[in-house]
């Protein structure tokens, strides 16, 4: 997608999305991080967004779900929860428009970039504090968005509680996006043996920021499977759930964490050197 400041414009371009992909088969649907909302003016984001309880925008997407009868992944929707701070929540809907599962964003985006460009995402949003896994027909669902992709500790605990996939829905910048997307989620797929589904923002949205947007589907051996544009779009991939099981099987790198201990640095006090 390219979200812009409009909600009511950008959810009825995810619906008009979320029905192709239902007319492609797809059973599970995953739209980007900020679906309803691009912007990074605080005013703006305040006047648009809305608590949870009686959220337009949540409402015709629960419905788009039920009207198609899949499993809709709101990527994020920006959710008012107090005067002065939204959350970055993600959203797993069933195929009867109920919510299932809520995943609020832990890692927030504060960063300087090379380019000057500035983000301070805490400025607008709380922090999530709880990993969730949400129960799918096809396995257990492991939910982040975007910056949690940079703490692998988080992939890693959502594997070992029982993931077999990986949700990681993005608004990745275009300098970030070029040098980091794909390897990132090459590694979080190899890392974790499981598959990785990362819809993404891309394209110029209306308050002047690039997204790098090449949505991807990675398998747990590290392939590819499907890599979408920067053009608003929707990429499909089949997903054959054995193929997590095989992989873990032939390399158990998700087992039980081996212990270890840290040792301090070498000093000048406290080094030797032989000659």
């Amino acid at each position: 997608m390219c979200s812009g400041r409009n909600p009511e414009k950008n959810i009825d371009d995810a619906c008009q999305l979320i029905g192709q992909a239902a007319g492609l088969g797809a059973q599970y649907v995953l739209t980007p991080e900020v679906t309803n909302v691009m912007d990074q003016d605080r005013q703006t984001l305040f006047n648009v967004t809305q608590p949870e309880q009686g959220n337009q925008a949540l409402a015709q997407l629960r419905q788009a779900a039920k009207t198609h009868a899949i499993w809709l992944h709101i990527g994020s929707l920006a959710i008012r929860n107090s005067d002065d701070k939204l959350s970055n929540r993600s959203y797993l809907i069933s195929p009867q428009g109920d919510i299932a599962a809520r995943y609020d964003k832990i890692h927030m985006f504060d960063v300087e970039l090379a380019n000057g460009e500035t983000y301070a995402e805490s400025d607008n949003y709380n922090p999530g504090n709880e990993a969730v896994i949400a129960q799918t027909p096809w396995g257990g669902l492991g939910m982040t968005i975007c910056y949690d992709l940079r703490f692998p500790y988080l992939f890693r605990a959502l594997a070992q509680g029982g993931a077999k996939m990986i949700s990681v829905p993005a608004a990745f910048t275009q300098p970030t996006g070029e040098a980091h997307w794909h390897v990132l989620l090459r590694a979080r797929a190899i890392e974790t043996q499981c598959f990785i589904f990362a819809a993404a923002q891309g394209g110029l949205h209306e308050h002047g920021r690039k997204t790098y947007g090449h949505s991807l589907i990675v398998s747990p051996w590290g392939r590819i499977l499907a890599e979408g544009g920067v053009d608003p779009g929707v990429i499909t991939a089949d997903i054959d759930l054995a193929e997590v099981d095989q992989v873990r099987s032939r390399v158990p790198s998700t087992r039980a964490n081996a212990e270890f201990s840290l040792s301090a640095p070498l000093t000048a006090a406290n080094s030797r050197t032989g000659g």
